[in-house]
């Protein structure tokens, strides 16, 4: 049996199995390190016992991923407060007496589509998360990619027309890069209303389609994807995938010259294949991933 925790700003969602079929669930609201954590702990112990063989953790971020690092499995300058220099791999590896494999919500949710969703048999992916904030994780030549920190691509510099578009963003750190403009607090302080009420014909939806489709063109022309995945809770409107269609194809003007991008756009941009779900199985595959390296190390020991 294999553990997994989706670890998110807004909730975590813990899970046991070996992938779709036999995955049980349940989720808690991310409060203080402290209380959630503790919340974590008893699901396992409840729901694993002494069958759990590892765990695999995607975490909201930014997150320290070098295994020579002090702080490896921390997360680290998040904004999220109370969460900042949290050691959230080593609680969990602690508490329960398991291996432990760490890496970014984003890319989690990238690698459970590619072992079970829509990125199945792909070798280079991305995946995009716009909700409480906006992550993205990339795969490159069927590995995730990580370098020198990890991809931030929520932070991706965007142009503004500020006469267009007035609003400053919400960025502490950048004001209106792609997440302070297009997340969903950030939809939310720009309207006056959460995203989910706002009516399919509202003029939030064609400028969030706008800066979302800067922000794939620029993606495809630097990491040349295979297909491009958007989930999280912005992206349940229905009406959103055809206006960042029409305007990512407007944007990139024929510039790359594919079949997949000119005669196949609609599965070359498309939601991810496991729905809600892509963060917690992914979370799996990172247990396996951790698992498989313990048993290989134990073996090399002995």
């Amino acid at each position: 049996m294999l553990g997994g925790i989706e670890a998110g700003g807004t909730k975590f969602v813990c899970g046991v199995g070996t992938g779709p079929e036999d995955l049980l669930t349940e989720q808690f609201p991310t409060t203080t390190p402290d209380i959630t954590l503790a919340q974590v702990i008893d699901f396992f112990k409840r729901h694993g016992g002494g069958e759990l063989e590892a765990m695999g953790i995607g975490s909201f971020g930014p997150v320290d991923l070098d295994l020579t690092s002090p702080t490896y499995g921390h997360i680290t300058t998040t904004p999220k407060a109370g969460w900042a220099n949290c050691d959230l791999a080593g609680t969990v590896a602690r508490e329960l007496n398991v291996p432990v494999g760490f890496d970014t919500d984003v890319n989690a949710a990238l690698l459970g589509e590619s072992r079970w969703g829509a990125a199945q048999g792909l070798s280079d992916a991305v995946y995009l998360t716009i909700g409480t904030g906006v992550g993205g994780g990339a795969m490159v030549n069927g590995q995730v990619v990580h370098g020198l920190v990890h991809p931030e691509m929520g932070h991706l510099r965007l142009p503004h027309d500020l006469t267009a578009d007035p609003f400053p963003g919400i960025c502490p750190y950048h004001g209106d890069c792609l997440e302070g403009l297009a997340c969903g607090p950030a939809m939310q302080k720009r309207w006056n209303a959460p995203a989910a009420t706002l009516a399919p014909d509202h003029p939030a939806w064609p400028l969030e389609a706008h800066y979302l489709a800067l922000a794939l063109v620029n993606i495809t022309v630097m990491l040349s994807p295979q297909r491009i995945l958007l989930g999280g809770g912005v992206m349940q409107q229905p009406q959103i995938f055809e206006l960042l269609r029409a305007d990512f194809a407007r944007l990139l003007n024929g510039y790359v010259q594919h079949p997949e991008i000119l005669d196949r756009l609609n599965e070359f941009i498309q939601p991810p294949g496991l729905g809600s779900r892509s963060g917690i199985l992914g979370s799996l595959v990172l247990a396996e991933i951790e698992q498989a390296a313990s048993a290989l190390d134990s073996a090399i020991r002995r």
